[in-house]
């Protein structure tokens, strides 16, 4: 049987198989012909697209802020990055497949995903919340005594939860990420310079310039269009002139992660306190995250060797593993 691991994520969708590992890192939109109403392209294609394509072609998120807001276009975009990671159809029907959801997850959303995987031939449901499967992925040891505290930070949602083998003992699932620095970006850069640039340009500058130590000084030129006059123009954008858009992000996360340690019991409380935090998610990955969380919360912190990866991996070491999958997962 083939076993999978799917994280939808609102920015990056991503596919762990036993026996390759991660087959497939796609971004999660479709570009799509306002006209027809006919798919013009899926995944690194469509994203190539965004900003560059005329009135007659949309682009669609389905997934937005951990939420599939768009059952049709959904089921669109997987069955096609299943095609593209060697799992036709017919092959889906004899699939086991774990999907990543967020802490706290209602059974409206699991209905959706379980909708989906139905769109897609997908037989054979499970679903765990982001916050074990971080943990799973960063091979951190999880048992029915020992707690362990993730922040998980990815492009449209963030995940806060203290837990142990037996399951959550606090958490949230918050419904912002990377994205709000996006945009966040994106204003501070036409009320700074007076220039208005796209979603793809405020993405890199965000991981390219974008840090949490006020001393950095690293530069980034960007090109945009001047908002008076229409015309193109090129600036220079240093890690400072976003600073506080990176700052306000982190400043929330932090806040809801105080909330959430304060709801934890005493003994559990310590046990966190010697561990320390774990973050992952692709946003984990802006210069300075974890020094700043420390700071912040005063407590040691360890961001995932790959951030970005840690949750489908851990999928894949969860779906691979029965008893850890009956320890973990959603009862739906």
């Amino acid at each position: 049987m083939i076993k999978l691991a799917i994280d939808l994520g609102s920015s990056v969708t991503k596919i762990f198989r036993i026996g390759s590992g991660v087959v497939l890192a796609e971004p999660s939109c479709v570009a799509v012909s306002a006209v027809h109403g006919t798919v013009k392209a899926i995944g690194e294609e469509a994203k190539k697209l965004i900003g560059k394509t005329a009135e007659y072609t949309t682009i669609v998120f389905p997934v937005f802020e951990a939420d599939i807001v768009n059952g049709e276009m959904a089921a669109v975009m997987l069955s096609y990055f299943l095609e593209k990671a060697g799992v036709t159809r017919a092959r889906a029907r004899r699939a086991e497949v774990l999907f990543s959801v967020p802490c706290g997850a209602k059974n409206e959303l699991l209905d959706k995903y379980y909708a989906l995987a139905a769109a897609c031939g997908i037989r054979t449901v499970s679903f765990v919340e982001v916050p074990f499967l971080s943990a799973l992925g960063q091979n951190m040891p999880l048992s029915e005594t020992e707690p362990a505290f993730v922040v998980d930070m990815g492009g449209g949602s963030t995940n806060i939860a203290a837990f142990s083998l037996d399951g959550v003992i606090a958490g949230i699932g918050l419904n912002i990420g990377g994205g709000n620095i996006d945009s966040q970006i994106i204003d501070c850069i036409a009320e700074k310079f007076g220039l208005k640039i796209g979603l793809q340009t405020s993405e890199k500058l965000k991981m390219t310039v974008g840090s949490l130590y006020e001393s950095d000084s690293e530069r980034m030129i960007v090109n945009g269009r001047d908002i008076a006059e229409g015309r193109p123009r090129s600036i220079s954008v240093s890690s400072e002139d976003i600073y506080g858009c990176i700052k306000l992000f982190a400043d929330k996360v932090i806040e809801y992660t105080a909330l959430v340690t304060a709801k934890l019991p005493a003994e559990v409380s310590a046990a966190i306190w010697h561990n320390g935090i774990f973050l992952s998610g692709g946003t984990a990955r802006i210069i300075g995250m974890d020094d700043y969380f420390s700071r912040a919360l005063q407590m040691d912190v360890t961001i995932a060797e790959e951030p970005q990866m840690a949750v489908v991996l851990g999928g894949g070491r969860t779906i691979g593993d029965e008893e850890v999958l009956e320890a973990v997962r959603i009862e739906y």
